[in-house]
């Protein structure tokens, strides 16, 4: 198998406590990579979430589901095995680790299906089991398109040329202005005339709709940029899909429009974490985590160096957050790379009230990590001993009774 060229080796995961108060997540924006060193990103964290594990090779190929897959931007067409009850998600990535050329913005290509039977032609939505999208047997192997998400005409006779001359740089900002000041009316006339909104901002990076998931009072125009064409798992060039910048925002009223409108509480950024992770980060009002949560949004996302979203409620002392993960069957015994539950990041970032969830709801402290230190041990070596003191006296007949200190 061919990788993408300019593959990076994946970050060297912490070995020791000190490591990982080094190495530990802290702000997710990007923003003086250059273009081509998040694309290698980018390429690095699918080689290393996509390409399947050798004992799971024979479970694809027989439990698999043939499928011709057409590249037009590269003039490509090849046959691949996709596992059906796998997401779509998982079957672009591993389209895009067959490459042996980059496309540029990866993270917004996606499977399309072709009209057929009738039907309209649509773009597969990447949460989604694959076998969600049966294809017609009589006509042999199926075929589905990979191509750069644009908007999906649905009327007929569409004049292309026509729709091409109203992408100007000066009607990209145009509608991005629009947006700013809330003008339903005319971004759903532009819309009307055939624009596509999918597309990245060249000063903000900001797409359409990811722009607008910070703002508020927007729901009306939510709606409409999605009726007129909007992908609701389009990326902005830092990765994020909508989700993510509502999450982030914590603008609870821009998430749950979005999620009624269908898109998913699992989208992935270029780094592979959902929505739920960064609100898990960003703390404040828990509303969009209870959120999301409630509407199924999957407790498992890791970083890079191991790091699961209740290592980062308790890294960040995001005590409600906690909470709601737990109720939520989170699991608080997860190691990250090196080998911290979440009870060892609290004795590293003396997270206290963290600690005391943890405890009451039944963590084990007696787990070594990969260096054979236990949470106590851990609060001693970065001098949290009030932390050591706590974890050392509690007993399991204080399992269940919660005291937290303000």
């Amino acid at each position: 198998m061919l990788n993408p060229p300019g593959l990076l080796t994946m970050p060297r995961s912490p070995t020791s406590s000190e490591d990982e108060m080094a190495q530990s997540f802290s702000d997710y924006s990007d923003d003086c990579a250059s273009d081509s060193s998040r694309e290698e990103t980018i390429y690095e964290t699918i080689r290393a979430t996509a390409e399947p594990s050798p004992h799971r090779m024979d479970d694809i190929h027989i439990n698999s589901q043939v499928v011709r897959i057409l590249i037009p931007d590269l003039q490509q067409t090849k046959c691949m095995r996709f596992n059906p009850n796998a997401t779509v998600w998982v079957a672009k990535q591993r389209i895009l680790c067959t490459l042996n050329q980059s496309l540029k913005d990866v993270l917004n290509y996606g499977l399309f299906q072709p009209a057929i039977n009738g039907r309209d032609g649509k773009f597969l939505d990447e949460e989604r089991i694959l076998r969600e999208y049966p294809q017609p047997i009589s006509k042999g192997v199926p075929s589905l398109e990979f191509r750069y998400k644009s908007r999906v005409y649905r009327q007929p006779n569409v004049d292309e040329k026509q729709i091409a001359k109203l992408h100007t740089k000066a009607n990209l900002r145009k509608f991005m202005d629009l947006i700013q000041h809330n003008q339903v009316d005319k971004v759903s006339k532009m819309l009307e005339r055939g624009f596509d909104p999918n597309y990245q901002d060249s000063d903000t990076g900001e797409s359409p709709l990811t722009f607008a998931a910070h703002l508020d009072g927007v729901v009306e125009l939510i709606k409409v940029m999605k009726n007129g064409g909007a992908h609701v798992d389009f990326r902005a060039k830092d990765g994020m899909t909508a989700v993510h910048k509502a999450a982030r925002s914590k603008n609870q009223v821009i998430l749950t429009t979005l999620l009624e409108l269908g898109a998913s509480p699992d989208y992935k950024d270029s780094r592979g974490l959902t929505p739920l992770y960064h609100s898990v980060v960003v703390g404040g009002d828990p509303g969009c985590c209870e959120l999301l949560l409630s509407n199924h949004a999957s407790v498992c996302c890791q970083d890079e160096n191991g790091w699961h979203e209740v290592h980062q409620a308790c890294r960040h002392g995001h005590v409600q957050h906690l909470e709601h993960l737990l109720f939520y069957g989170a699991d608080m015994s997860a190691q990250n790379a090196s080998g911290n539950t979440a009870l060892h990041i609290c004795a590293l970032y003396n997270q206290d009230n963290c600690a005391r969830v943890l405890l009451v709801r039944g963590a084990d402290k007696e787990v070594k990590n990969y260096n054979s230190q236990s949470p106590f041990q851990v609060a001693i070596i970065a001098g949290n001993f009030e932390l050591a003191e706590l974890i050392k006296t509690h007993k399991e007949k204080d399992i269940g009774r919660l005291k937290l200190v303000a």
